[in-house]
């Protein structure tokens, strides 16, 4: 039985159809990923989120999302 993924924002629990890709300068790598997961009504939220603190670095729609090597 697999799980569906759900979104990252607190409280939500929709379907996750984007992967946010992040990482904090300060204290990760630059070829570093973190994730978060989003439903269509948390992404452009999620992204401001990230995005206002330099850490958003990509979105990508989950089915399209590959893991990077190594991770």
């Amino acid at each position: 039985m697999s799980e569906t993924p759900i979104c990252s924002a607190k409280g939500c629990r929709a379907d996750a159809v984007w992967v946010l890709a992040w990482n904090n300068p300060k204290i990760h790598t630059p070829e570093r990923r973190k994730t978060w997961l989003a439903c269509e009504e948390h992404r452009e939220h999620l992204a401001q989120f990230l995005g206002m603190r330099g850490f958003l670095k990509d979105v990508v729609g989950f089915a399209d999302w590959q893991e990077p090597e190594g991770a």
